[in-house]
C-alpha cells in the first residue's frame, strides 16, 4: 500500500474520513519533516507509519472530543515541528491558526511547511508564551488553545490558558497516566480563572498493515500494543488575573501548585 492510501485508510480506521487532497498534504508534510530532520533536530520519530500514528493521528484525534464547527480561532503553544496545530489546520482549513514557538529555526521550518502545503490564515510567532500571554493582541483572543508541549499541567495551564477567551477551551495533550498530575494542577487551574470540564482517556492501537516502509514497528511499539493517551479539556470561566502569566521562566521553575504551598508557609 502506498503512503497516500495508507494515510486515508489509517484515518478511516479511527472514524475520520479525509479527502485525497488532505492525504496529499499529510504526505507532503511527512516528506518535508523527514528531509529537514536530517539537518535540524525536529523529531526522534522518523519512520512513516510511526509519524502517522504518533504525530498526525495523535494530533487529529482531538476532533473526536471538540466540535471544530464552533472553533474559529486556535493557537498552538510550543508547537515544535507543528504538532498538533498543522494536522488540525489540514483537517479544518477554515480555522484561523497561530503557531507559537520559542525557537526561530522551528518557525522557519513551519513557514516552509505552510508555504508548500498551501495553507492560509496561519500566523507564525517566535517567542515565549509568558510574553505573548500578556500581549493584548493575543491575550484572551482565541476560541481554542492546544499544546503537546512537555510540561506538568500546572505549568502548561499558566502558559496556555491566558490565550483563551471567556467560554473558550484549552486542550492539553497528555499521557494516559494523568490523575495525579491533574490533582496537583487543580489549584493552578482555579487561580487562572478556569475549570477542568472533562478528561478524555483513550488508546491508539497501532496499525500493522505494510505500506512499503521498514522497521516502523520499532518506533510505533510492539504489534497490537495500545498507546494510552488523554485530553484534559479546560474551560475559561472568568477573565484571568493581571498577575498571570508570571514573568518568563517562573511557570516552569515554580509551578503555581508549588508556589501556593510555598506562600502558605
Amino acid at each position: 500500500m502506498d503512503m497516500l492510501r495508507y494515510i486515508e485508510k489509517r484515518f478511516e480506521k479511527e472514524g475520520m474520513i479525509i479527502p485525497e487532497s488532505q492525504a496529499v498534504q499529510f504526505e507532503k508534510y511527512f516528506k518535508i519533516l523527514i528531509e529537514t530532520n536530517k539537518v535540524m533536530n525536529l523529531t526522534a520519530i522518523t519512520e512513516f507509519k510511526a509519524v502517522v500514528e504518533k504525530h498526525f493521528l495523535d494530533s487529529a484525534l482531538l476532533s473526536k472530543y471538540i466540535d471544530f464547527r464552533e472553533v474559529k480561532s486556535m493557537i498552538d503553544v510550543g508547537t515544535g515541528a507543528g504538532f498538533p496545530g498543522i494536522p488540525l489546520k489540514i483537517l479544518y482549513p477554515q480555522l484561523k491558526v497561530t503557531l507559537l514557538d520559542s525557537l526561530n529555526k522551528r518557525i522557519q521550518f513551519l513557514q516552509n511547511v505552510v508555504d508548500k502545503l498551501g495553507l492560509s490564515d496561519v500566523e507564525l510567532i517566535h517567542g515565549r508564551a509568558e510574553d505573548f500571554g500578556r500581549n493584548p493582541a493575543y491575550r484572551e483572543q482565541y476560541d481554542l488553545c492546544v499544546s503537546r508541549a512537555v510540561a506538568n499541567l500546572s505549568t502548561l495551564s499558566e502558559y496556555c490558558t491566558p490565550f483563551i477567551r471567556c467560554g473558550g477551551t484549552f486542550a492539553a495533550y497528555k499521557s494516559g497516566v494523568i490523575d495525579e498530575e491533574l490533582e496537583h494542577a487543580k489549584g493552578a487551574i482555579r487561580l487562572l480563572g478556569c475549570r477542568t470540564r472533562r478528561v478524555e482517556k483513550f488508546s491508539l492501537k497501532p496499525e500493522t498493515e505494510d505500506c512499503g516502509t521498514e522497521n516502523s514497528e520499532q518506533q510505533i511499539g510492539k504489534e497490537g500494543e495500545e498507546q494510552g493517551r488523554s485530553f484534559v479539556i479546560i474551560e475559561r470561566l472568568e477573565h484571568i488575573g493581571k498577575k498571570y502569566p508570571r514573568k518568563a521562566g517562573m511557570p516552569s521553575k515554580m509551578p503555581l501548585s508549588v508556589s501556593n504551598q510555598f506562600n502558605k508557609k
